[in-house]
């Protein structure tokens, strides 16, 4: 199981953090990303994490601007979001899968019910 928390409305150049707190099954899956579908789109991974390996990707639409990280004791992952756009407003998700680098959707087995983030200029 996973439960994200943490959007809101801010406005533009403004900041959140998301959280995804998991089952602990969920959580020592190899692979753990954040996704987000906006409006009248794909969804799209934004940020994937291949915990073990050290590996994260960042989606060039977010790279400088959002960062993944894990807190093992808590099993939680957060998503901080900086210098938001309103192009950023979607719902977020997080997701956990095996064995693939994350780039893709697909390569996700579980997911979050998401949150909604909405960025106002």
């Amino acid at each position: 199981q996973l439960v994200e928390s943490g959007g809101g409305s801010v406005l533009a150049g403004g900041s959140l953090r998301l959280s995804c707190t998991t089952s602990a099954s969920a959580f020592d899956r190899p692979l753990m990303g954040w996704l987000r579908q906006a409006p009248g789109k794909e969804r799209e991974v934004i940020a994937a994490n291949r915990w073990a390996e050290h590996i994260t990707y960042y989606a060039e639409s977010v790279k400088g601007r959002f960062t993944m990280t894990r807190d093992n004791a808590k099993r939680t992952a957060y998503l901080e979001m900086n210098s938001l756009k309103p192009e950023d407003t979607a719902i977020y998700y997080c997701a956990v899968g095996s064995g693939s680098m994350g780039h893709h959707p697909a390569d996700y087995a579980f997911w979050g019910q998401g949150t909604r983030v909405i960025v106002s200029s």
